[in-house]
């Protein structure tokens, strides 16, 4: 058995693994085009061959300006008998590419919202779930997916909020001051990976390297000029998203989440998104409830496998 990253004359074979979709998230369309804006990669993608043929293939995902990739978004096999082992010895092939401080990657499922009723998702689903936990990718997070759209209605402006642009290290700051308290997994991994400021500048590094506009990020000032909290509009490959948004822990409870999510709904509206989409976890209940008050629906589901917080 050889493991080793993709070359030209694979392609083919690809491609028709790639129509195995499964819970795999690649489809023909979408590894094309990010091949091209380079969020996938052939030092990137690996196989395993055995008699000059593929048998297993896992597609990694990244950033176009990282040198390592962040998550995985298919797993696909071809041969006779159980996958795990093979997609273990595969994926851990990936894992030693990667740089000792690199940030722990992820892998992400893009599901149905009833795909516990669905056996053919569920089977799918657990063998691929197996070969990441025997390296201790064993921390699982589902995010509820919502999205808008204009015929949903849109949110009334905030009247009791002013937003104000500002420069990098105010939203550092305010970064900082939000994540006290946070209900979201990853925030809390990276603080615990790399300390209150330091998931902070990470925070900024990562809004900044995404499609969307700098310019929308928001502060948001009550009418007595005390800062409430940070509105941050967005998009990534898909379109426009919810970005990053966030009270400071002694404004909290008094339903700011609402006026902040508008800001950002209103912005990208004017920009003229057709939809917004947005992600947050099963257990972040306060934003659950204030998408579906302001007319997002839940469409879907994002299971991210991950190694748990040290």
């Amino acid at each position: 058995m050889t493991i080793r990253t993709i070359v030209e004359a694979d392609l083919d074979t690809i491609r028709t693994l790639i129509e195995q979709k499964s819970v795999n998230t690649v489809t023909a369309e979408r590894y094309s085009d990010y091949v091209a804006e380079g969020m996938y990669r052939d030092d990137w993608t690996w196989v395993v061959e055995e008699d000059g043929k593929i048998q297993a293939l896992v597609i990694w995902w990244g950033a176009p300006d990282e040198d390592h990739p962040f998550s995985i978004d298919g797993l696909y096999y071809a041969g006779d008998g159980d996958p795990v082992p093979v997609w273990t010895a595969l994926i851990e092939q990936g894992l030693k590419a990667r740089p000792a401080d690199a940030e722990p990657p992820e892998y992400h499922f893009f599901l149905d919202s009833d795909w516990q009723d669905q056996p053919d998702v569920v089977a799918a689903l657990e063998p691929r779930s197996r070969a990441v936990a025997a390296l201790g990718l064993t921390q699982i997070t589902d995010r509820l997916r919502y999205e808008w759209k204009p015929e949903y209605g849109l949110p009334v402006r905030s009247t009791r909020l002013r937003f104000e642009p500002a420069d990098d290290e105010a939203f550092i700051q305010v970064f900082a001051r939000v994540s006290e308290g946070s209900l979201d997994a990853a925030t809390a991994r990276e603080i615990a990976r790399l300390g209150v400021e330091g998931a902070a500048r990470d925070d900024l590094a990562v809004y900044k390297s995404m499609p969307g506009d700098r310019s929308w990020w928001r502060l948001a000032y009550d009418a007595d000029g005390k800062l409430i909290g940070f509105a941050i509009p967005s998009a990534n490959a898909g379109g426009p998203v919810v970005g990053y948004l966030g009270v400071v822990p002694e404004h909290r409870g008094h339903g700011y989440i609402d006026d902040l999510l508008a800001e950002i709904t209103d912005l990208l509206a004017e920009t003229g998104a057709e939809h917004i989409r947005a992600d947050t976890d099963f257990g972040n209940v306060p934003m659950a409830k204030s998408f579906e008050r302001l007319g997002y629906r839940n469409f879907a589901v994002r299971r991210v496998l991950s190694f748990p917080e040290v």
